[in-house]
């Protein structure tokens, strides 16, 4: 199980939990590597049982529990970072990254019990538990929620560190409760209110929000 191999079987598990269709070409653009390669590869998880291949790659039962472990130890460790280095939240994400490879399952459990058990790491994304179980579900975007709702953010996106700090330093965070107001017209931004405070939002912002209405 390589760090290569691990990189994939994530990034299947990734792309296919936010609905997007895992093809060749997807798993090129996310990992930022060649067709010929990402193929190569394709094959060699298919001979190993951890990828069925069709017209969209699904993982094994196998495949799917080695990814849940990576994508575990991958928030386990942004949690850490944000909690025990205080790092912000937009900067663990690149690092998780690297140290998910290495970590071993002595330190990872020393880590899960020294931070007590956390369910979700600092941008909201459940965290597996360590016997495999998990619900991945993403709430509704903040792109559709109702003019005049109360929307409680649930999670953000990790995929752009830039709008992360841009959310962040606007106390867009999950479990805070915003009030949605008008959607300029022609592509303009979303209107939010945040303790009183009325931000403006980019569609590209209200599709990384998820979360849920609220009363």
């Amino acid at each position: 199980m390589t760090p290569a191999v691990e990189d994939y079987l994530k990034t299947i598990f990734l792309l296919s939990t936010r609905g997007e269709t895992v093809t060749t070409g997807a798993l090129a653009k996310e990992l930022q590597v060649s067709s010929p390669s990402v193929s190569a590869m394709v094959k060699r998880l298919a001979d190993g049982e951890l990828v069925r291949r069709g017209r969209t790659l699904t993982l094994t039962a196998a495949g799917e529990q080695a990814a849940l472990r990576v994508v575990r130890r991958h928030r386990l460790l942004e949690t850490f970072l944000v909690r025990a280095l205080e790092m912000p939240w937009d900067e663990v994400h690149e690092e998780a990254e690297q140290l998910e490879h290495a970590l071993s399952d002595r330190l990872e459990a020393r880590i899960d019990a020294a931070l007590g058990h956390p369910t979700h790491d600092p941008h909201g994304d459940p965290i597996p538990g360590a016997a495999g179980r998990h619900d991945e579900s993403w709430g509704q975007p903040l792109a559709v929620a109702p003019e005049g709702c109360r929307f409680e953010i649930e999670r953000v996106s990790d995929r752009r560190s830039d709008a992360l700090r841009y959310l962040g330093e606007r106390g867009l965070r999950p479990g805070v409760v915003v009030e949605v107001e008008e959607q300029d017209p022609y592509g303009g931004p979303r209107w939010v209110r945040v303790s009183g405070e009325r931000v403006a939002l980019a569609p590209l912002l209200t599709g990384l929000i998820h979360g849920r209405v609220v009363r």
